[in-house]
C-alpha cells in the first residue's frame, strides 16, 4: 500500500485561494411596464412569443417564466434545449435562476415538438418534484404549461399540478 505523503511546501494550497461569487441582476423595464398573467392563455402568449418558432417543432426545450408577487413577468429563463423527445430540467438552475432574480413565483414550461399536449409520467413527476423544491424556499410553481405549434396544456387549469 502507498504511504500517503504531505505536500512539499511550495505546493501546498492556501486558506486564502478561495474565488470570489459575485451575483447580479439587471432588470431592463421598470416594474409599471412589465406584462401581468393571470390565465394560462396570457402565459401561453408570452411564451409563443418568446419560443423560436425554427426550434418549437423541432426539438424540446424548457423554460421558465419568473414573477414577482404582483404576477408581473420578471423574464424567461431557458433551462435546457435537449433532443427531438426529451430535455433534462435541472432544479438546480431553475431555482438558483429565481433566487438570482427574486422571484416569487415561476411558471414551468416546455414544448412537445411532436404536437402531442399530453403531459407524460416524466412530465408530471418533475412537476411534482419542482413544485415541492419551491415550497421549500418559498417560490410558488404557479402552473407548467406544455406549448406546441397549434395549443397548449396548463397543467393548473387541469387540475393536476
Amino acid at each position: 500500500m502507498e504511504k500517503f505523503q504531505e505536500p512539499a511546501i511550495n505546493t501546498q494550497i492556501s486558506l486564502f485561494q478561495v474565488s470570489e461569487i459575485s451575483v447580479s441582476y439587471k432588470p431592463k423595464f421598470k416594474t409599471s411596464e412589465r406584462p401581468k398573467v393571470m390565465t394560462s392563455k396570457q402565459v401561453y402568449d408570452i411564451l409563443q412569443s418568446h419560443w423560436d418558432k425554427d426550434v418549437l417543432e423541432l426539438k424540446e426545450q424548457f423554460k421558465i417564466m419568473l414573477l414577482n408577487r404582483a404576477n408581473r413577468v420578471i423574464g424567461i429563463y431557458e433551462v435546457s434545449n435537449g433532443g427531438m423527445s426529451g430535455t433534462i430540467a435541472d432544479p438546480k438552475l431553475i431555482f438558483s435562476t429565481a433566487l438570482k432574480t427574486c422571484a416569487s413565483s415561476i411558471i414551468l414550461s416546455h414544448n412537445h415538438p411532436s404536437g402531442n399536449l399530453k403531459p407524460s409520467d416524466a412530465d408530471k413527476s418533475m412537476t411534482r418534484k419542482i413544485k415541492a423544491g419551491g415550497e421549500l424556499l418559498d417560490i410558488t410553481v404557479l402552473d407548467h404549461v406544455i406549448i406546441t405549434a397549434e395549443g397548449y396544456f396548463s397543467f393548473a387549469d387541469e387540475g393536476i399540478l
